[in-house]
């Protein structure tokens, strides 16, 4: 199982946002690049990237950011946060990043879903499903989805987009622990589930490697020292 530290970016500075909301705000450095560059030499394979700025339409930018850390050797970077627009997933793509995660947003059209992957290429594509209360929701929006969590894998497998990134929105940035169960059940829709939101402990880690998902993104919980990067890994082994 891949472990994914993660660094969202806003405004130039790493950032975590508990629950996905602006206002709960923690910022944790104000050098992305050198936050990557520490990721690799504890021997990360894999770093997600999020500009949050871009995500969230704030007017900023950080696609430059994004585009040196892609540059540092011995790691892949996957590119996310709301991407759900031809013009968003072309300038993902001229990040050079290894996967783009398309935003959940972006399944909701099964026109535009496929799109966007023609665009991208199933091969370097994955989708983010965000829930809340086990339901399908959007960041910042309370709108009821009427697509099931199963729906949208559903269409993503048979697109041939396999990798899925679940993440729920009640646990993102709070260390309260992972939702592996439903993140469990993704897989057996044919996916290779990466579980985001709520990673608190090396115990969490090993769980997810157990219930046989592909990976898990962990944030807060490595700025904030519960456990190191290294210990993660070997957990995920």
């Amino acid at each position: 199982m891949q472990v994914y530290p993660a660094i969202d970016i806003k405004g130039g500075r790493v950032v975590r946002w508990l629950e996905g909301e602006s206002f709960r705000e923690t910022v944790y450095g104000d050098d992305p690049l050198a936050q990557a560059l520490i990721f690799a030499q504890q021997g990360a394979n894999w770093i997600h990237v999020v500009d949050m700025d871009r995500a969230f339409a704030t007017g900023g930018d950080n696609l430059h950011w994004i585009q040196q850390i892609v540059s540092v050797e011995q790691i892949s970077v996957q590119i996310g946060g709301g991407i759900d627009t031809p013009e968003m997933v072309r300038d993902a793509m001229h990040t050079h990043a290894a996967r783009i995660v398309l935003g959940t947003a972006a399944a909701l059209s099964p026109d535009l879903f496929a799109r966007l992957t023609s665009e991208v290429g199933t091969s370097g594509c994955a989708l983010a499903i965000d829930t809340r209360g086990g339901e399908v929701a959007l960041r910042g929006k309370s709108d009821r989805i009427e697509q099931s969590v199963s729906d949208l894998v559903q269409m993503a497998v048979c697109a041939g987009v396999t990798t899925i990134v679940y993440r729920d929105l009640m646990r993102d940035g709070m260390t309260g622990g992972a939702d592996i169960a439903a993140a469990e059940a993704i897989c057996s829709l044919g996916a290779d589930v990466i579980l985001a939101g709520g990673v608190a402990s090396l115990e969490d880690v090993r769980n997810a490697s157990r219930a046989g998902l592909a990976g898990v993104i962990v944030g807060r919980a490595l700025y904030e020292g519960r456990f190191s990067l290294q210990e993660a890994m070997a957990c995920s082994a």
